[in-house]
């Protein structure tokens, strides 16, 4: 792995691939490091003629932690948002696409594919809004346009979310990914249960940091619809979405699909909002295609 100076901040990253072939970007969810792309799909994109790229979001993994930010109060985010009030986030997704750009900037590449998934997807979709000179292709996963008027996450994805540890032990840690993988996680792809495990304890042992994951969270809730905005884009895009995803509902998805002209939507049965090794290899057979043909 290696570092880059990126927007005023240091992050991490990794490749796969030649740098001569056309490159891939992949954007992370919200929390998730870069160690949540699996390897296996990493690399089958990059055997298939990419040069790979997938790095922390800032505040995440190994990337420079903005500690000097205030930890915003979720829940009085929340009352501000509802009332109308101008908001003070330590960062928004705009901030969080900079990074983005500035990786691009760099490391001289001039145009990439796009992939990003969940809170990776919305930081997608605004590089395609002020940066569309510099996308090949945008690929949209499990992720949403900002939309108020799409439905909020179900009941059973809202409780276990809250349902965070106080203890930053291990075993109380790896126990609350378990549960959250378990009501948010795709029915039809599960995860092996002892390479679940394996895979959280190395999240935690590599990177845990509560501080950056409300930071993100704020920036998400804090920032504005960009449904007006995605009506507008002319890149190839491609939309996947899990018809069981309790999360982000699959209506974002075939939300953001409708706004985005020529946009193609692939509904997944069975999926949630995770990546599984199982799914990740049903992912690269849908991703390749768009890539290929842009």
């Amino acid at each position: 792995m290696a570092k880059v100076k990126s927007n005023g901040l240091v992050l991490e990253y990794e490749t796969f691939g030649l740098p001569s072939d056309p490159a891939i970007v992949l954007i992370a969810g919200l929390g998730f490091q870069l160690i949540d792309w699996p390897v296996n799909f990493c690399e089958r994109l990059a055997t298939t003629g990419f040069f790979v790229l997938r790095f922390d979001n800032r505040d995440i993994g190994l990337s420079q932690k903005l500690d000097k930010k205030p930890v915003p109060d979720l829940v009085a985010l929340g009352e501000t948002i509802r009332s109308g009030n101008v908001l003070d986030l330590p960062y928004n997704l705009t901030d969080m696409m900079k990074d983005i750009v500035g990786i691009l900037d760099a490391l001289t590449i001039d145009s990439v594919h796009l992939i990003g998934m969940s809170m990776g997807g919305m930081i997608a979709q605004l590089a395609a809004i002020h940066y569309p000179e510099r996308l090949k292709s945008l690929t949209s996963i499990m992720s949403s346009s900002g939309s108020s008027a799409l439905p909020p996450p179900t009941a059973a994805a809202t409780t276990v979310l809250m349902s965070a540890p106080a203890s930053e032990d291990l075993s109380d840690v790896v126990a609350f990914g378990l549960n959250v993988n378990d009501v948010i996680g795709s029915p039809g792809y599960r995860w092996n249960r002892e390479e679940l495990t394996a895979h959280i304890r190395r999240c935690v042992e590599r990177c845990y940091y509560p501080a950056g994951y409300v930071r993100q969270y704020a920036a998400v809730l804090g920032s504005p619809s960009r449904a007006a905005s995605l009506s507008g884009l002319t890149i190839p895009t491609l939309v996947i979405h899990g018809t069981e995803d309790l999360l982000v509902l699959s209506e974002a998805g075939k939300e953001t699909a409708r706004l985005i002209p020529n946009a193609r939507l692939e509904l997944v049965e069975g999926m949630g909002h995770d990546l599984s090794p199982a799914l990740c290899d049903h992912l690269v057979d849908l991703i390749l295609p768009h890539l290929k043909a842009n």
